[in-house]
């Protein structure tokens, strides 16, 4: 699995958790990310004199990095602060909204996961009849956007929304097959 090469950062909390009972001069500076790619929750340490904002696209790859000292690790949903879990919808809609193609790749390549369930099926929405509809589609011609699986079958959820939540749901650990998030 490749690795996180850009994160954006969903929280910074420049005098640690408020939870960590050391004194201040020990606590370490943090941020909550999301990586751009696997849709990874992780934990940053920036550089000393560092100060990170909400939203800011950070580089976190091999090589040198302008303001991350280290990443601690991947840290679940439920270690997110408030501010984090607000912020996380917004960035995975702009993130989904940004590179569309990546997505409706997936409605013309997703694949069965078994001789009874498709992939498509773990979208929130859809069902046994949007997924033969999507696949008859498909077959005819692969699909171009959002807006052209809209248009091309029949009373489908919004596509767009669709892998919005479940992304989101990935993340959340509510999902026990990962399409999106590692």
């Amino acid at each position: 699995m490749e690795k996180e090469e850009n994160a954006i950062v969903l929280d910074f909390l420049a005098n640690g958790y408020p939870f960590d009972n050391r004194p201040a001069h020990l606590k370490t500076p943090v941020a909550q990310a999301l990586g751009i790619n696997r849709f990874v929750l992780l934990e940053l340490v920036p550089k000393k004199g560092i100060s990170l904002q909400p939203n800011q696209h950070v580089y976190i790859g091999e090589g040198k990095r302008e303001e991350i000292h280290h990443i601690n690790g991947k840290i679940d949903y439920s270690k997110l602060t408030s501010t984090a879990r607000s912020e996380v919808d917004e960035v995975i809609k702009e993130l989904v909204h940004k590179n569309p193609k990546r997505f409706v790749s997936f409605f013309n390549t997703a694949q069965p996961l078994t001789t009874r369930m498709h992939q498509l099926e773990l979208l929130p929405g859809l069902g046994k009849k949007h997924m033969w509809e999507i696949l008859d589609e498909r077959d005819i011609k692969p699909f171009e956007d959002f807006n052209d699986i809209k248009k091309r079958v029949k009373l489908m959820p919004d596509p767009e929304k669709a892998i919005i939540k479940r992304i989101l749901k990935e993340i959340q650990g509510e999902e026990k097959h990962r399409i999106f998030a590692e």
